[in-house]
């Protein structure tokens, strides 16, 4: 998961740690816990450049203000370019260093991508209106200015706080449970740490090794159809599931070392369904054997060795990636005990693509149109050869009900194009009257149902601009009903799902004043 390393730039950190040599042996430089904060972050670079290449890491530096030194990348040696020039500034203020994070996450990758925060500093949580006790008292009452306490994050984190003191330093063991309950309140498994006896290079490049073996672990596992398989990890790591019910809790779950092959699917007939998350396949190397890549199932405590792959063996991964390019095809996986997922081959550009896994909540009906993914068999299987004229999603015989579709808001065209819709019927007006309005409740009705309420005041927005925009030419019935509908839109009688927007009676369509 991506991964933000907020380093603390105050005074204090230039403390120079007792005990110990120059820095560097450089004659005058003595050693600080700035450079010691340096050297535990060079500790977590060069773990990921050896063990998870394709993590996110983002680098800034906060005191009473927040600088973002590298945006998020992969360029690790870039990162480390950037902390030879690290000024210090004044004091420090954690709730500074959570506001940049904030802004930082939700800019590049939204509000549900997990992250992944590591903030070193000195233990020391500052002092005055700023400092961590301040804001973590002051954070359920009205604040100066508006601004909330940025804790809990509108995503997904972990928060991992390391503080360059000693343990048993009385400053650090009182503030202890102000940095405890900080990481309390961003989530679960986050940690508190402090390098293990005094301060030294040894010890704090200790602290940073646990640090990113427990933070940035890889999963890795066995891909296997018939007799085919290939040795596989996963980016980013799947997280354990946990499945709430009406009735009851599913236990945490994890997705098996060994991921098995079921079937194939049209990609067509897979659609959109609903998912968890989705991660990139990439293949390891796999010993020779009398079979190149026969099937060893592994068990779950086992542990795979990484080999380097030289490019020059046989890979399954490359040849399912291919047949399911060509063919257009969905590979159903089985993940674990009730548990499927898909893998299909995923574009980002015309000229790369890569092999995906989509991972499926958990059960045997989550995808409505497929119904029950253990009956899913081969066409050739089935007695009643009327079933090869079918196609998913199967149509019900009876009718519905209802005859208008509710509109599909998967993707950001769908929406736009309802918009569209209203809007080439809005220029049509008085003649398009009837049909303007049943478009507009028809969304306003929808987006009410799925809780979408920005989206109110979005068209009404839009009409606004939308009156400034039409031509000379126009009839002015269009501008009035523009202007009454934006009006409408922004009342709270609009809210209520059982009402609808009634057309404003003008001379210009006819009715009487």
């Amino acid at each position: 998961m991506p991964t933000v390393i907020a380093l603390d730039v105050s005074l204090s950190m230039r403390r120079v740690v007792v005990g110990t040599t120059a820095y560097e042996g450089i004659p005058g430089e003595q050693l600080t816990r700035h450079h010691l904060a340096l050297q535990g972050i060079n500790t977590i670079l060069h773990y990921l450049q050896n063990n998870s290449k394709l993590e996110f890491v983002a680098l800034m530096t906060f005191s009473s203000m927040y600088e973002i030194l590298c945006p998020f990348t992969r360029d690790y040696e870039l990162i480390r370019s950037k902390l030879q020039n690290i000024e210090e500034c004044d004091k420090t203020s954690i709730e500074t260093a959570l506001h940049g994070v904030k802004t930082l996450v939700i800019s590049e990758w939204g509000s549900s991508t997990p992250c992944q925060v590591i903030l070193v500093t000195d233990g020391n949580p500052g002092v005055g209106p700023m400092s961590l006790r301040e804001s973590l008292l002051s954070m359920n009452f009205p604040r100066e200015g508006g601004i909330p306490f940025p804790v809990p994050f509108p995503f997904p984190a972990r928060l991992s706080v390391v503080c360059l003191t000693n343990p048993t330093d009385p400053t650090f063991v009182s503030n202890m449970q102000l940095y405890q309950k900080l990481v309390d309140l961003v989530g679960s498994d986050g940690m508190v740490l402090a390098p293990e006896g005094s301060l030294s290079k040894a010890s704090v490049s200790n602290c940073f090794k646990k640090l990113s073996e427990t933070n940035f672990t890889t999963f890795k596992g066995y891909l296997k159809f018939g007799n085919l398989g290939s040795r596989i990890f996963l980016s980013p790591v799947p997280l354990p599931q946990t499945k709430k019910t009406d009735f009851e809790v599913v236990p945490s779950l994890m997705i098996s070392k060994n991921i098995e092959i079921c079937g194939f699917i049209p990609i067509a007939d897979v659609g959109n369904p609903g998912a968890i998350s989705r991660h990139l396949i990439l293949p390891m190397s796999t010993e020779k054997n009398s079979s190149m890549q026969g099937i060893a199932v592994l068990d779950e405590d086992d542990e795979i060795e990484e080999v380097i792959d030289e490019g020059k063996e046989p890979s399954f991964c490359v040849l399912l990636h291919g047949a399911l390019k060509v063919e257009n095809m969905a590979a159903l996986c089985l993940l674990n005990t009730d548990w499927y997922g898909f893998i299909y081959s995923w574009a980002d550009s015309k000229k790369k693509s890569n092999l995906m896994l989509t991972v499926l909540e958990h059960g045997c009906e989550v995808v409505p149109w497929l119904g029950n993914l253990r009956n899913l068999g081969s066409i050739s299987f089935a007695k009643d050869k009327t079933f090869e004229a079918l196609t998913f999603p199967i149509r019900p015989v009876e009718k519905r009900s209802y005859s208008a579709n509710t509109p599909s808001w998967i993707r950001n065209s769908g929406l736009q194009s309802d918009i569209q819709k209203i809007l080439r019927q809005a220029r049509k007006l008085p003649e398009k009257t009837a049909n303007f309005y049943k478009e507009l409740n028809r969304v306003r009705r929808t987006a009410l149902t799925l809780g979408f309420l920005e989206l109110l005041e979005g068209l009404a927005q839009i009409f606004d601009r939308e009156i400034t925009l039409l031509p000379p030419n126009v009839n002015p019935e269009c501008a009035i009903q523009l202007s009454h509908c934006s009006e409408m839109l922004r009342k709270p009688y609009s809210k209520e799902l059982n009402a609808n927007i009634s057309p404003l009676r003008t001379k210009y369509s006819g009715a009487a004043e």
